[in-house]
């Protein structure tokens, strides 16, 4: 049985978030941050990111653990590999998603944390950390940029965090037409300080925002407690 799958808009270790996370841990006290999707910034900006953390895990009574491999030599580091060993929550934060899925794709780490999500550690994604989650990862910056694999978890989406931010951008009825996603890949659409969680097959929404389907025609925008089916057939 695997644990439960949390795909968030924005928000990472905010207080406004605890009570998603603490229903992530599920009782649990192992809180284990990656927050390898901002090693490009410099050593301030991951500092930055594990000290938020910590202070998360901490607000829960949980003990914070720290993996941050700055490349793919470090994510195949036994030492580092066995540090999220028992988890009880992984968290992967923002930052750049294709550099995060490129660094963890087919490493000890990234298959030591599939382990532990079968084995039923509740895994989240923030931002990019949800984006990699995904079975392909939208080019938000540069749309005229293809877009690059995800890591599969739940291969049947793309996600778009920030999404009433990105919103006016665009608009929803232009994401998919702009965004190209491969067929059989569906658009979500995940507001800041918002989560999808549950299994790949069922979450609900949690948090203040929204989640817009974008491949429904028309679009379709779900609040706090809708649930929403995925299937691979999407």
């Amino acid at each position: 049985m695997t644990g439960l799958l949390a795909l968030v808009g924005s928000g990472e270790y905010l207080p406004e978030m605890s009570e998603i996370e603490q229903q992530l841990l599920d009782g649990g006290t192992r809180y284990v941050q990656i927050p390898t999707a901002a090693a490009l910034e410099g050593d301030d900006r991951l500092g930055y990111w594990i000290e938020l953390g910590r202070k998360a895990a901490e607000r829960l009574g949980a003990t914070p653990i720290t993996v941050a491999p700055r490349n793919r030599d470090e994510a195949n580091d036994p030492d580092l590999v066995t540090r999220v060993a028992n988890a009880d929550l992984i968290y992967l934060s923002g930052g750049n998603p294709t550099f995060l899925a490129d660094t963890l794709r087919d490493t000890a780490l990234w298959h030591a944390i599939v382990a532990e999500f079968e084995r039923g550690c509740s895994i989240a994604g923030c931002s990019a950390g949800a984006m990699i989650m995904g079975g392909w990862i939208p080019s938000l910056r540069n749309r005229e940029a293809p877009g690059h694999q995800g890591l599969g978890l739940m291969p049947m989406v793309s996600v778009i965090p920030h999404f009433d931010r990105f919103l006016p951008r665009i608009g929803t009825s232009l994401a998919k037409l702009a965004l190209k996603p491969p067929e059989g890949v569906e658009l979500i659409g995940i507001d800041e300080l918002t989560a999808l969680v549950g299994t790949p097959e069922s979450m609900t929404v949690i948090g203040k925002g929204a989640v817009v389907r974008i491949n429904e025609a028309p679009s379709t925008r779900h609040q706090a407690g809708d649930l929403l089916r995925f299937t691979n057939d999407d």
